[in-house]
């Protein structure tokens, strides 16, 4: 399966990270717009270029509200 990390992060000692399949980062689309999402791993954002929006990915759940979302420059 074609899987990218979402979130990364440290639970006690250990090292953790939550892995998503790629395919279902692909079905979502930009709840205002319905346009498909770029992921942007480093910023661990769905980006809707047609909104002009960046929805994060907290705890490796995409947060698809536009009050949550960051304004792209």
């Amino acid at each position: 399966l074609d899987r990218v990390c979402v979130a990364r992060g440290r639970r006690g000692d250990d090292a953790v990270s939550i892995e998503v399949d790629r395919h279902v980062l692909e079905a979502l689309i930009c709840p205002l717009t319905h346009a498909t999402l770029r992921y942007d791993a480093d910023k661990q954002e769905l980006i809707s270029e047609a909104a002009n929006l960046a929805y994060p990915i907290r705890n490796g759940i995409p947060v698809m509200l536009e009050d949550e979302a960051r304004k792209l420059d």
